[in-house]
């Protein structure tokens, strides 16, 4: 498809926020629908100057839980830096696609299946825009357990990196037993939709949490760049998960744990500080997966991509994809 990185694109535009004093990402952002009829947000960047398929590859980014494009503009800037092109999406049920409620405020879902039909509007977005191969992935964590089910999917990626993957949640002070009776019993009640204990409720995590102590990144800057979208843009924002969600995420780890691994190369990043998904599920992952590198950051916490401990991630995502 002829153009450069300004060329008009074949979807309808989209909202994409920047705050004041940060550095213009040049990326675009655009609207797409899924084969259930879902309306998704969509990013695209483009190395400076290049023509839609004319980059040394395209790197398909999967965020996490409660996350949204806006937070990945530096990361695809520093893609596009290495003459990659980044797409995208927002998930059904967050940032600014089509949440799953009536109320905004709870992240749900009612089983991870779903999430391939927003794979599959990335892959055939991708597609119909000819952007260059080959494709790789780079996943943080809910995006790291929806991307392995794609990848053993058939995802069409050369290689995939992972940060802070969900293959397993951190809950110590919650055995698995009661967490299982929690759900069973909301799904009885018919309060699958409602935000479990536990999860953060209707607030916000950046919103309601000091930097001191908390779980995401212990770089100061990025924290605060993370307050300022949140409070910027609250309707990008996502509160606690529900318990249908926590139901169908648990579901989801245990069949992809009970998998064998894809036989392409990956990185695999997880901190020593880690204490949102599990260490112990990354690391059995990690050890069955002969073509995986395991890259342990200690003090490292869970926004590998976002934190003072964990420059090494960054330089080894970068080997792996000019490999």
């Amino acid at each position: 498809m002829p153009g450069t990185d300004a060329s008009p694109l074949p979807f309808p535009a989209a909202p994409l926020h920047r705050l004041p004093d940060e550095p213009d990402s040049g990326g675009r952002a655009f609207w797409t629908s899924t084969s259930d009829g879902l309306r998704l947000r969509l990013g695209l960047w483009l190395p400076k100057g290049a023509a839609l398929g004319r980059a040394r590859g395209t790197v398909l980014l999967f965020q996490g839980r409660t996350e949204y494009l806006e937070k990945y503009g530096a990361i695809a800037a520093w893609l596009t830096a290495q003459g990659l092109a980044v797409i995208a999406p927002d998930w059904r049920g967050q940032g600014l696609s089509d949440r799953l409620l009536a109320d905004r405020r709870p992240g749900h879902i009612g089983d991870f299946a779903d999430y391939s039909a927003d794979v599959a509007a990335v892959v055939s977005t991708a597609e119909s825009l000819e952007l260059a191969r080959p494709w790789h992935l780079l996943a943080h964590s809910m995006g790291g357990c929806i991307g392995l089910a794609a990848l053993l999917d058939g995802l069409p990626v050369a290689r995939a990196a992972f940060s802070a993957p969900m293959w397993g949640l951190h809950h110590p002070l919650v055995p698995g037993g009661v967490i299982s009776t929690l759900t069973a019993t909301a799904r009885r009640l018919g309060h699958s939709g409602r935000a479990a204990v536990g999860t953060g409720g209707g607030g916000n995590y950046l919103l309601d949490t000091r930097f001191r102590g908390n779980a995401l990144t212990s770089d100061a800057r990025q924290w605060a760049r993370l307050l300022a979208q949140a409070g910027s843009w609250p309707e990008l924002t996502l509160g606690g998960a529900t318990y249908g969600w926590v139901a169908a995420a648990r579901a989801e780890m245990a069949r992809l744990a009970a998998m064998n691994s894809p036989e392409i190369p990956a990185l695999i990043g997880v901190g020593g500080a880690e204490a949102v998904v599990s260490q112990a599920a990354i690391r059995r992952r990690a050890a069955s997966w002969p073509q995986a590198q395991l890259l342990e950051l200690p003090g490292a916490r869970h926004e590998l991509m976002f934190d003072l401990s964990a420059p090494q991630f960054l330089a080894a995502v970068e080997q792996l994809f000019a490999a």
